[in-house]
């Protein structure tokens, strides 16, 4: 089972959206005790590192996560906030992270000749392919 783990912070409405929409059965996890079973799970985030990890720890389901990812084995996609969470910490906030992926999200330095984009970017843009490879052709 697919499990969307719900700390309180997370688009979990869009993830069981989409996979219902693709015909795969997950389910949303308040608890510990509902993560038990998982056979894969998405940690989603959206907003502030510390936020985030702040709400993780209040909501009960750290230690049972450990468990599963670390000693289970348990896949877990971490996405947006929720991927920075497995690091060991972020240049947005002060709090500790899960350090389950080595290593600290570190902030983009603003590039001088980019001043009209602002961070995080977020939109579509023009993509030009200068070397066609197996992903880009």
């Amino acid at each position: 089972m697919i499990n969307i783990v719900d700390y309180g912070i997370g688009n979990i409405k869009a993830f069981l959206n989409l996979f219902g929409r693709l015909g795969i059965s997950a389910k949303r996890a308040c608890t510990g005790d509902e993560l038990k079973g998982s056979t894969h799970l998405v940690l989603p985030g959206v907003g502030h590192f510390d936020r985030a990890m702040g709400s993780l720890n209040k909501s009960g389901m750290k230690k049972q996560l450990e468990e599963l990812v670390l000693e289970s084995k348990i896949p877990i996609l971490g996405v947006c906030v929720g991927m920075q969470m497995l690091s060991n910490g972020s240049d947005e906030g002060s709090i500790d992270g899960l350090g389950w992926v080595p290593g600290r999200v570190r902030a983009f330095e603003k590039n001088p000749h980019s001043n009209c984009l602002s961070l995080p970017h977020m939109g579509w843009n023009t993509l030009s392919i200068r070397k066609p490879g197996l992903i880009l052709s």
